[in-house]
């Protein structure tokens, strides 16, 4: 964007900045306007923990605000979109007891959906490379959704015993209906690539070699257009999302956290089916 008297960047963001700042977590590169994150752990499959998801909710908003930005290209790092969850990470957020910072339990998941949709302000594009049935909700909120034959989704809160109120389930009711979301969050059955992509959850599936190619093609495609185009057109695109989540969001989370607390529950991962558990089998 050419620079303008009229608008003041003493503050505005630097990626060699912010890139070092989330690269625990985030591999962050650009080009021509085209911000690619890829999600990873020691530069693997990435690793679920309360710490990311902190890292994340706080990257939505500084990718926003760096108006370097222009494409959002959101990935992760083969062979898995999250591979598996940091127990004792879980282990030792579930064990404090001090309501001040209990209240992070809550703010997380409320702020990183809410940063991913009213912070960023540029067309989106997720490109899901594997399976990984965790926080799949990013994936689904950006404008355009890729992924890989080997990707499902499921949502295993309610065999868990939790609520099923991150946001995920409330997702799958806006794209796919009432009773198959219903259907969904209680039985927790899992959907292929195939059915996601007939049940207008996802646009494309692609082999793993052409997902990211695919997914800079579209970016590039969309440059072409002036920004003022790109942008309002995101802004429509998101519309209905953010209707939704004004609408019925902070219900969802709090009936899960309220739930947790009142059976003084911790993290329970015993029915999660993490790194593609069949695939273990074999």
């Amino acid at each position: 964007m050419a620079k303008n008297k009229f608008f003041s960047t003493a503050a505005t963001p630097k990626l060699d900045d912010y890139k070092e700042h989330f690269a625990e977590c985030l591999m962050m590169e650009r080009k021509n306007g085209i911000l690619q994150v890829r999600m990873h752990t020691n530069n693997g499959p990435l690793k679920w923990s309360p710490q990311v998801h902190h890292m994340l909710l706080e990257a939505w908003s500084v990718i926003g605000l760096d108006p370097e930005n222009e494409v959002l290209i959101l990935t992760s790092t083969d062979p898995y979109w999250i591979g598996e969850v940091d127990r004792e990470a879980f282990a030792e957020w579930d064990a404090i007891t001090d309501p001040d910072l209990r209240y992070n339990g809550l703010y997380r998941p409320t702020k990183s959906v809410e940063n991913f949709i009213w912070g960023i302000d540029i067309p989106t594009i997720s490109a899901i490379n594997g399976p990984g049935n965790i926080h799949f909700n990013f994936a689904l909120l950006c404008d355009i959704t890729l992924c890989t034959p080997d990707f499902v989704i499921r949502d295993n809160h309610f065999e868990g015993g939790m609520v099923p109120g991150d946001s995920q389930a409330m997702l799958l009711q806006g794209l796919v209906g009432i009773k198959r979301a219903s259907y969904m969050m209680m039985m927790t059955d899992e959907i292929d690539a195939k059915t996601a992509m007939d049940w207008g959850i996802i646009n494309e599936i692609l082999p793993k070699d052409k997902l990211l190619p695919r997914a800079w093609k579209i970016a590039e495609k969309l440059m072409k257009q002036p920004r003022p185009v790109r942008r309002l057109t995101h802004q429509l695109t998101t519309r209905p999302w953010k209707r939704l989540i004004m609408d019925d969001f902070q219900v969802h989370i709090t009936s899960e956290m309220y739930s947790s607390a009142l059976l003084r529950s911790a993290h329970n991962f015993k029915f999660l089916k993490e790194r593609g558990s069949e695939e273990k089998k074999k």
